[in-house]
């Protein structure tokens, strides 16, 4: 019997924390579902990756507005994908913060991905007709930017390509708290349908420089010692340099994309199969990885009929 398409099976609703990491500093997880992240300053909020739907952050909000009434001044987008940004417009915020590699997958992109994640995501777009449509940054970076929020500094930057080429990080230097989207996962499977595999792991190099001493991943539980960190940076490490060097090894070895899966999937579920979405990603993941083995750099773009088409390849 063929596996439910990517999570189309997966209905059941989660257990969300919501986590203070330092002052002001708070991380909303959900047993593997996509986090978001929140920083309270002086004056205002800001929210780092804001769910799928208004109608899904509208919980976040609920325990924001617990703790505090100030306005959400800025929404970060880590990246253009539709499960982080669909949310934002709950949030009324003053400005909307990418960087400039995500707001041109945003432009390229957007939609398709948009009617892509829909389909695979099922639970998490519940409340799909309250989208107002896409998610377009008022505000777009090159490298870094740094905002002061009522005094408490806080750096948005680049640090390199790996989940997509806009990925985009939030640093608080005062309290050593990082947000690291979806570059870094913890006990979740990484999706890299539009990875940069070979650059990924030295972005994690240059992720670690930084000291974290506590960090939001984009999947996972809030991490709150630096030992925590380590691990989540070198296990998302280690999966995505096993998943590159397989599907090239098969791929140099003349393997079909079929074969290719069956035998990385094989290999990479005795390591990581008892991570969050590991069944869901796989199929995407050895289908971007033998496409960067064969020299294509810039993913291809996802589509519904492009995801039901390979599904039904991989998993049929």
């Amino acid at each position: 019997m063929s596996k439910a398409f990517a999570s189309a099976g997966d209905l059941e609703d989660k257990v969300v924390s919501f986590t203070q990491l330092a002052p002001g500093c708070y991380a909303y997880t959900a047993e593997g579902d996509p986090n978001s992240g929140i920083i309270i300053g002086e004056d205002g909020v800001m929210v780092i990756d804001t769910q799928a739907t208004p109608e899904m952050a509208a919980d976040v909000l609920a325990r924001v507005r617990a703790i505090t009434d100030k306005p959400v001044k800025y929404v970060v987008l880590s990246h253009y994908h539709a499960v982080r940004v669909l949310g934002a417009s709950a949030y009324e915020p003053q400005a909307i913060i990418a960087s400039r590699d995500t707001y041109d997958l945003i432009v390229e992109r957007g939609a398709a991905d948009m009617a892509s994640e829909i389909g695979r995501f099922p639970r998490l777009f519940r409340g799909v007709d309250s989208i107002p449509g896409l998610t377009w940054p008022t505000i777009v970076f090159e490298n870094k930017l740094t905002v002061q929020l009522g005094g408490l500094e806080v750096e948005i930057l680049q640090v390199g390509r790996g989940h997509t080429k806009g990925d985009t990080v939030v640093w608080v230097p005062a309290h050593k708290v990082m947000y690291a989207g979806d570059l870094v996962e913890y006990g979740a499977t990484p999706y890299t349908g539009d990875a940069h595999l070979e650059d990924w792991p030295g972005t994690l190099d240059n992720l670690a420089t930084f000291g974290a001493e506590k960090l939001v991943p984009g999947r996972g539980d809030a991490l709150t010692n630096a030992a925590q960190v380590a691990d989540a940076i070198a296990g998302t490490r280690a999966f995505v340099s096993d998943l590159f060097q397989s599907v090239k090894a098969a791929k140099d070895a003349g393997k079909s994309l079929n074969d290719t899966y069956r035998t990385v999937y094989a290999e990479l579920k005795q390591k990581y199969g008892n991570w969050v979405i590991f069944d869901h990603c796989m199929p995407f993941d050895v289908t971007r990885a033998y496409d960067e083995a064969g020299g294509l750099s810039h993913p291809r773009i996802w589509t519904d009929e492009r995801d039901q088409a390979m599904w039904k390849e991989l998993e049929g």
